[in-house]
């Protein structure tokens, strides 16, 4: 097989660094693999490493700094046919650091390779994760004191099945990038290398001293016993494929007329308790019986029990493409906290848009049409309060009709919750 280099952005890099080595060590290992760049994905992130994927003519993939890992991830388990390779420096290797416990975890069938230079060299020559502390740098004096990642002890204590410490510079990297490629699970190889555009400046650092300090370090080379497993994608995969099929979506019919015959919008303002999100499940479901799309956006925050409930609901007889809502056809205002979360909506609206108020809900002034309902006269309680303005929209005709409406409560409810919900929907009155 050819080289996979790109011949029309060949790889430039300072005189002297070691990520210029790596690119043609990798570019030999695809060929002695004899793999076409159709067989391969090379992900990166930011930094120098980070133009990996444009030196070469395979699948590419770049990607924000400290998450290549995660991209990888994703294009390994959708196409795992394919050679994922991933680039990435020390830099991103920090920043990415959680992203690389999880995947020596998982166990996926990726490469990573390290290309470990001590600093951020792109940058300016900050201190990184794996910066000496006696080193040189354009941090100041942060590196001293901070102790240094070993990356491959980390790697390997969170359960990577294949760990090389290697130099950039070692006469069989070629063999040790194609061991780790066709290794079946996660493979690591930190390659220990020379910035001279940054880091050599200031710190005496040559080939022979990178392999008397990993002299010094505990020798990784290749699998790790103690973490061999079967590789995430296929035991996933495995186990999948065993389970029973998840049950396909309910098939809303079309049985019905909708009253209107354009886009129809509509706001739900309540707070938490009131079933806002249940309305608006329902009223979506009430317009698919007419054969209409229909899309469900809700803004809640994460407390219990208390804040704003916010759905907005959008049917149309044609695909929506965008679910924004400016001015709604109509808005149920429920509750103040509500309200507050759609001020500026509710003071554009004009008398087009009418507004089912509940009594004692403060609306700001707005030239829409506001039908005030006192749901406590009615004996109707809070938290049914959002059911019992779609029963007066679909009583009105207004966006559904009621046999729409009622037909999305049996799709929605079962026995006694849709007896008690057909009962409260007889007894609202305007």
């Amino acid at each position: 097989m050819s080289s996979l280099i790109n011949t029309s952005r060949p790889p430039v890099f300072c005189p002297g660094c070691s990520h210029e080595r790596i690119v043609h060590t990798l570019d030999k290992a695809f060929e002695q693999m004899d793999l076409d760049g159709s067989q391969v994905v090379i992900v990166s992130d930011i930094g120098c490493s980070g133009l990996f994927d444009t030196f070469f003519n395979t699948h590419a993939f770049h990607g924000l700094h400290g998450r290549a890992l995660t991209y990888a991830t994703g294009l390994k388990m959708a196409r795992p046919d394919l050679k994922v390779i991933v680039t990435m420096g020390d830099g991103g290797l920090g920043i990415g650091g959680a992203h690389v416990l999880s995947t020596c975890r998982r166990n996926i069938d990726l490469t990573l390779l390290i290309l470990n230079n001590f600093n951020y060299g792109m940058t300016g020559g900050q201190c990184s994760s794996t910066t000496p502390r006696e080193a040189v740098v354009g941090s100041g004096f942060l590196n001293q004191l901070e102790k240094p990642v070993d990356i491959c002890q980390v790697t390997a204590a969170a359960g990577a099945a294949f760990v090389t410490r290697t130099s950039s510079y070692a006469a069989d990297l070629v063999d040790q990038m194609v061991a780790a490629i066709r290794f079946d699970g996660f493979s690591v190889i930190d390659m220990w290398g020379m910035c001279p555009g940054r880091y050599t400046k200031r710190n005496k650092i040559t080939p022979k001293s990178i392999e008397a300090d990993l002299a010094e370090l505990p020798r990784f080379r290749g699998p790790v016993m103690d973490n061999q497993r079967k590789e995430y994608g296929s035991a996933y995969r495995e186990v999948a494929a065993r389970l029973p099929a998840p049950a396909r979506p309910a098939n809303v019919e079309a049985q019905f007329q909708p009253p209107a015959s354009s886009r129809q919008e509509v706001l739900i303002l309540g707070s938490a308790g009131q079933r806002i999100v249940t309305a608006g499940e329902i009223f979506c479901l009430a317009g698919m019986t007419g054969g209409w799309y229909a899309t469900l956006k809700n803004d809640y925050p994460i407390t219990v029990l208390r804040g704003h409930s916010v759905s907005e609901m959008v049917l149309s007889p044609q695909p929506v493409d965008y679910t924004g809502i400016e001015r709604p056809q109509v808005v149920v205002a429920l509750a103040d906290e509500g309200v507050g979360r759609r001020k500026k909506m509710l003071a554009r609206l004009d008398s087009d848009t009418l507004i089912i108020k509940a009594a004692g809900v403060t609306l700001p002034e707005t030239g829409a049409t506001v039908q005030e309902v006192d749901f406590k006269a009615q004996k109707i309680k809070s938290q049914d309060w959002a059911l019992a303005s779609l029963a007066l929209l679909a009583r009105k005709d207004r966006v559904i009709s009621m046999e729409m409406f009622k037909a999305a409560l049996a799709i929605r409810f079962k026995k006694a919750i849709l007896e008690t919900a057909m009962v409260l929907v007889d007894h609202v009155s305007e």
